[in-house]
């Protein structure tokens, strides 16, 4: 499902791009996620994590990431159970959802169970939060329903994955900076213990070949 190097080529566009594109960019992945099924290919935490480490850096602000990603979440799926409620027994022949039948089966059967309760955990999994707002819309689960299972769900990924993104890149930086003293310090340390290590083996050989003499 996940192409390492489309993933591979998208941290690499969002990390160059320009503050103002990395919110259109990150927004319309996210949105696009379920309303436009790119989560097929890459899953939208991907992209909001890297954002959030372009926000530890200071090219964006690390409050409007977390709400412009939560908003485009919630407009996303909105999207995406509206295509499912109008056309979800077409989209249900798409090849790639045929190819994962029984996973797609069994997403419906748990709405069945547990409605607004599987929408919301159905956030946090990547083929899930593709295909769940169109299967909430195939299985007429009231619209109302849905959307405050989604925002709840789309509240703490959102937050969730922005903040782990900017708390990695503070991380980072601090392990770039501290890096070259601590790889320093370690390399002091080792000759220390080699040289002292040799000296008192050095030692030992000289009483050993005292006492023998």
């Amino acid at each position: 499902m996940l192409d390492a190097s489309i993933v591979s080529y998208v941290v690499d566009k969002i990390h160059s791009l320009s503050p103002g594109l990395v919110y259109v960019v990150v927004a319309l992945l996210v949105f696009g996620e379920a309303a436009l099924f790119i989560g097929f290919v890459l899953p939208g935490e991907t992209s909001v994590i890297v954002a959030g480490v372009v926000a530890s850096q200071g090219r964006v602000n690390i409050v409007a990431l977390c709400v412009l990603v939560v908003v485009a979440a919630i407009l996303g799926d909105s999207v995406g159970y509206f295509v499912g409620q109008r056309w979800g027994s077409r989209l249900l022949e798409i090849q790639l959802l045929q190819r994962r039948r029984a996973d797609v089966d069994s997403a419906i059967a748990g709405l069945q169970r547990r409605g607004p309760f599987y929408v919301f955990l159905g956030r946090f999994t990547a083929f899930l939060r593709a295909v769940m707002p169109g299967l909430a819309g195939l299985s007429r689960m009231q619209y109302r329903r849905f959307l405050v299972a989604n925002a709840s769900g789309a509240i703490i990924w959102g937050v969730a994955y922005s903040l782990l993104g900017y708390f990695a890149g503070n991380a980072l930086t601090k392990i770039e900076r501290y890096a070259s003293w601590f790889g320093l310090t370690l390399l002091v340390v080792l000759v220390v213990v080699i040289v002292t290590i040799f000296f008192l083996r050095r030692r030992r050989e000289l009483e050993h070949n005292h006492e023998a003499g």
